[in-house]
């Protein structure tokens, strides 16, 4: 763990598996406080790669009461977007080949949006990463669709299964963005966040 580390809690406030497991890969030690139900609504005017960021910091609200001095929060949310549109997490089977569909033989954007937090201030940034696919047979959605169910997923896919290993043609950006959590970003913006706050 880097020095500016050592004497700090990370807290990570996110019930997903995959941003816990990305956040293992560079601390390997960090906590997950009791998860707080929060509605994750944001205002209609705001552009669609703004929403991920105005999330993360929504998400961030709760937690804040419970950190002490020497707590770091970092909370995320990732968005799926094309044609101007966010996908979300399908409803259902019917509703995550309709997405997959929509992705097929086309470039989408994947956004993760940030926000580092401690008693006393907090930090957003975001991170993009262009994703291609081929065109998707759909006997190979159905199968994605029913060995996966990818219904926790933003865009009804995770590159890290079956479908990234046949279907995406090509990356531009962060692999582990699209997975969720852009670690090497998160990583540099979390040693300056809170060698800034230490000097401050």
């Amino acid at each position: 763990m880097p020095p500016v580390l050592t004497d700090k809690r990370i807290l990570l406030a996110s019930n997903s598996p995959r941003r816990r497991e990305l956040l293992g890969m560079i601390l390997p030690e960090y906590s997950v406080p009791e998860s707080v139900d929060i509605e994750e609504c944001y205002p209609a005017d705001l552009a669609a790669d703004d929403v991920p960021s105005y999330l993360s910091r929504l998400k961030a609200g709760p937690y804040l009461s419970i950190l002490d001095e020497r707590d770091i929060l970092i909370t995320a949310d990732t968005v799926v977007i094309v044609d101007g549109h966010i996908l979300g997490k399908p409803k259902d089977h019917a509703d995550a080949c309709l997405m997959l569909g929509m992705l097929s033989g086309r470039t989408h954007t994947v956004v993760t949006g940030v926000t580092i937090s401690d008693i006393n201030d907090s930090y957003t940034f975001s991170e993009s990463t262009e994703v291609t696919f081929e065109n998707l047979e759909d006997f190979e959605i159905e199968e994605y669709v029913l060995r996966y169910r990818p219904y926790d997923k933003a865009g009804a896919y995770g590159i890290q299964e079956y479908i990234g290993a046949i279907g995406i043609k090509e990356i531009k950006g962060s692999f582990y963005n699209v997975m969720g959590l852009p670690v090497g970003a998160l990583y540099r913006h979390l040693r300056r966040f809170i060698k800034a706050r230490d000097f401050s």
